[in-house]
């Protein structure tokens, strides 16, 4: 293995510290789409014996999407982390394997379906690969603070 490539291994982070921030992100991004969904939908009628009803609605959608982003987040990082280590290289597959299988086992679970399952994973795949070798990053570093 190269002495650069080593580098990338060597992070502060542990794989499972990575894990746990991937799904605190996955987490807070959720929670933040639950609640621009929630208010995009019609706030349901007032009912009897229901206290704030639209509030309600809105904490559960929060709670929902939330934990979804969650799950997707802790164990696309989770697979990709045990892959690096178990390869031993940082490369473009790590991730596609990871995205395949937080959708499919996360969408596919929610789905409850093999064809929303595969699918997914696919998706999540290929928009992991398509990242990571674009370049793995959104800013390009120009040597400048």
């Amino acid at each position: 293995m190269d002495p650069a490539e080593l580098r990338y291994l060597e992070d502060e982070d542990t794989p499972l510290m990575k894990t746990i921030k991937g799904a605190t992100s996955g987490l807070v991004a959720g929670t933040i789409w639950g609640t621009i969904v929630a208010t995009w939908q019609d706030v349901p009628r007032v009912e009897r014996r229901v206290a704030l009803p639209g509030l309600i609605r809105t904490l559960k959608m929060m709670g929902n999407h939330g934990i979804t982003f969650a799950a997707i987040g802790g164990v696309y990082i989770g697979v990709e982390q045990l892959l690096q280590n178990y390869r031993m290289k940082r490369d473009f597959i790590n991730g596609a394997v990871g995205g395949f299988a937080a959708g499919a086992t996360v969408v596919g679970y929610k789905g409850k379906s093999i064809a929303t399952a595969l699918s997914a994973g696919a998706a999540l795949a290929a928009t992991s690969a398509f990242i990571d070798v674009g370049g793995q990053t959104t800013r390009i570093d120009n040597g400048k603070e």
